[in-house]
């Protein structure tokens, strides 16, 4: 017989999305192709970016706020010369200038810059809002969105190649960071404008784009998407893992914290520690995280990743 797929599936799919569709576009195309009634993603891609996409699905919505959290890695290609309102090539031009007397040096001192900034101005084109609205339905209603800073941490940029008046260059950063702001305060920093010309997002730590699978395989083929989806208890590889017996997944269950020292096993650096605790069966039972209450350590559920069932 004909092994049946389950009706909804729990975990994670590392996608690699091609230039032009939404990130919910492709949420809605998954939905829609392998019946899946509970999808979301782990961190938007523009548009006209392509690159790495997490993609949640059933239980594996609990773990956003987890994946995202994770450091992101873009390469990219700005243009200088160029300025437009939405800071790249979907926008609507302002201005033009000649590039032949920009100085490489310039260009290497502007992206090296980057690592001293710890906040960005938010674009006037985007979804972060105001009363209600996004930004970029008042700056296409001809409003202005009040300037708004947002906290920002820049661990590693580099210069990849120059032809003018190509810049292409790779930045490691926060989430929430806006590269095609950074493309536009070069490009001011300069003084002739730039805007972004091409992005690929290739890792949100811990996962690269290697591992990803792309979006046109996978629906063209749709056994390789059961095949590529990720289980929960994998879906956070770089979280600690602890198995537990019976008696303490029913306490976990109850939502009961559970003592540091009676998991003596277990070993805990201190306060903040995070935990996948799994099942006796080696199924994802909950993400936990050290706690201090009276002053003892205990696990604390973060969020449970049990299947509730309904008695009759």
């Amino acid at each position: 017989m004909k092994k049946r797929r389950p009706s909804q599936l729990d975990g994670i799919l590392v996608l690699n999305k091609p230039k032009g569709p939404t990130s919910n576009s492709c949420v809605e195309e998954i939905k829609r192709r392998f019946r899946q009634k509970k999808v979301g993603h782990g961190g938007t891609l523009d548009p006209v970016a392509s690159g790495l996409l997490i993609i949640l699905l059933g239980q594996g919505t609990k773990l956003a706020p987890y994946i995202m959290e994770g450091k992101k890695c873009y390469r990219g290609i700005l243009e200088l010369g160029v300025e437009t309102d939405t800071y790249d090539l979907t926008g609507e031009e302002i201005s033009r200038r000649d590039v032949r007397d920009v100085n490489r040096e310039e260009i290497i001192e502007g992206i090296e810059e980057w690592k001293t900034y710890t906040e960005q101005e938010v674009p006037p084109y985007s979804a972060a809002k105001y009363k209600g609205r996004p930004f970029y339905s008042l700056a296409r209603a001809g409003k202005h969105p009040p300037k708004r800073m947002k906290k920002i941490s820049i661990d590693h940029c580099e210069v990849l190649n120059i032809n003018l008046p190509f810049v292409e260059f790779r930045v490691r950063c926060c989430k929430g960071t806006y590269i095609r702001a950074l493309a536009h305060s070069l490009g001011r920093r300069i003084g002739v404008g730039a805007v972004l010309k091409d992005l690929v997002r290739e890792e949100i730590f811990p996962f690269s784009l290697k591992d990803a699978v792309d979006m046109e395989l996978i629906l063209s083929k749709r056994d390789l998407f059961f095949e590529k989806v990720l289980p929960l208890e994998k879906s956070l590889p770089h979280w600690k893992k602890v198995m537990v017996d019976e008696l303490i997944a029913q306490k976990i269950r109850n939502g009961m914290q559970i003592r540091v020292k009676d998991l003596p096993g277990v070993e805990v650096e201190g306060e903040g520690d995070r935990f996948v605790f799994l099942d006796e069966y080696a199924k994802a039972l909950s993400l936990m995280e050290v706690r201090e209450k009276g002053g003892t350590l205990v696990f604390s559920i973060l969020r449970g990743l049990w299947k509730r069932t309904h008695q009759v």
